[in-house]
């Protein structure tokens, strides 16, 4: 029996002596080895595409190459972002020829966030400049002319803010012309058409009339411009008439003798400047109860409601010959200047540049306020005049008991406690004529 692998004989096993290092010299019988399976070979791999040559960068001017010895190494034949024109290949990944290697760079979506901020960062810095650059405009046109520290005796301050407005019969800066529309006449100098206490407080605004023909005593005062003291002589005259002998200055000092409280501010303006103010913000609408006529003023009104222009606006507040007294005209002139505020002072106005600058450019050339007026108070006083109406405010005369030679003459008990309130900024129960 023959123990070798089939095929192997005594002949070809003489040469080869594979075995287990037996020292005979026979080799020992081989075993039969089991059957032994080889495993699968694995599948042949497809060789790599050959490299493709890189076409060579193009030349520049001077020799200068820009790709001169640079290899990205990515020489493997595909190309990416080529667009859908052709140029490139598929990469395998179903993306039907694109070209792009299924990679596509997208633009980066808006910051819309971080735009918000920046948008709403120049609209404050644009807002911020305009209000600045339109504060110091409209303060270098207010005329500070009137001096308060010339005023001698003065009572002590009370709560809250007194106003001292004064309308004026002043023609300045108007032509002949102005002067024949509006009826105003050509009358040198200036005098007191109006004159109205505003005072400003923690319980609304009161707004109260003084007739100009109110008897008032002249006091010791100061020139305004000699700085000569003039003792009083206990003379009593009209209102106005202190105005006519030492202008602004007078008036004040008379109107704190006479009723013991004390001028914070003064603030006056003209006939010229009082109608363009008006026409400057489109007219003003007024209820007018009871058709008049004057043909001193000009004045021709039909009762009920309407727009009256500049001219036909002066004239409804200086007409007095239409009426049996001046208390009559007074409450008109109240009537008129809380519309006047209370139309002028809306987002209309204020928000629109075109209303807003001719409105301001209008009042501000012929309006004279005293040395220590701001912006700010004269603001205050604009919108305290505006709520006189709107409810939280009160407007009265100043309260009369009679009359002399002509004069209207204070109720003094009523005028005390008027002057109380006010001084204490209490909400006002005395009532005027």
């Amino acid at each position: 029996m023959n123990d070798w692998p089939e095929g192997w004989t005594d002949d070809n096993r003489s040469g080869n002596r594979y075995g287990q290092g037996s020292d005979s010299d026979r080799p020992e019988g081989a075993r039969v080895m089991r059957h032994v399976q080889r495993p699968p070979a694995p599948p042949q791999q497809r060789p790599a595409p050959p490299r493709q040559r890189q076409p060579e960068p193009p030349q520049y001017a001077g020799g200068y190459d820009n790709n001169a010895g640079y290899d990205n190494g990515y020489n493997t034949g595909q190309v990416y972002g080529g667009g859908g024109n052709g140029g490139g290949r598929g990469n395998g990944y179903g993306d039907g020829g694109r070209g792009d290697g299924g990679y596509v760079q997208g633009r980066p979506a808006p910051d819309w966030r971080r735009r918000i901020k920046i948008g709403a960062l120049s609209l404050v810095v644009v807002v911020l400049a305009v209000s600045i650059g339109t504060y110091f405009w409209a303060d270098s046109k207010l005329k500070r002319e009137v001096d308060l520290s010339k005023v001698i005796e003065r009572p002590k301050a009370g709560d809250g803010t007194n106003y001292l407005i004064v309308g004026s019969d002043s023609r300045a800066g108007m032509t002949a012309e102005d002067k024949k529309k509006l009826h105003t006449g050509s009358a040198e100098g200036k005098r007191t058409d109006s004159m109205m206490i505003l005072h400003d407080g923690s319980n609304g605004p009161t707004l109260i009339s003084l007739p100009r023909d109110s008897n008032v005593e002249i006091p010791s005062f100061k020139g305004s411009d000699s700085g000569k003291l003039y003792p009083g002589r206990g003379r009593f005259t009209k209102l106005n008439a202190a105005y006519a002998m030492d202008g602004p200055e007078l008036l004040v000092r008379t109107v704190e003798f006479n009723t013991g409280l004390r001028i914070d501010h003064y603030c006056e303006i003209g006939f010229g400047g009082f109608a363009k103010i008006v026409d400057a913000i489109g007219g003003v609408e007024l209820d007018i109860p009871k058709a008049f006529k004057d043909k001193w003023s000009g004045a021709d009104f039909q009762a009920g409601k309407q727009t009256l222009n500049g001219e036909q606006a002066l004239a409804f507040v200086r007409t007095r010959h239409a009426f049996s007294s001046d208390l009559d005209r007074t409450k008109n002139q109240q009537k008129f200047l809380a519309a006047l505020a209370s139309q002028t002072a809306t987002p209309a106005t204020i928000l629109n540049p075109f209303k807003l600058y001719p409105t301001m450019g209008a009042g501000l050339d012929t309006l004279v306020v005293d040395k220590d007026m701001s912006l700010w108070s004269l603001s205050q006083m604009f919108f305290a005049l505006k709520d006189v109406t709107g409810g939280d405010g009160k407007s009265m005369n100043m309260p009369i008991s009679g009359s002399t030679g002509g004069n209207l003459v204070w109720d003094k008990a009523k005028v005390k406690q008027l002057v109380e309130q006010l001084k204490n900024d209490e909400k006002v129960t005395v009532s005027g004529n």
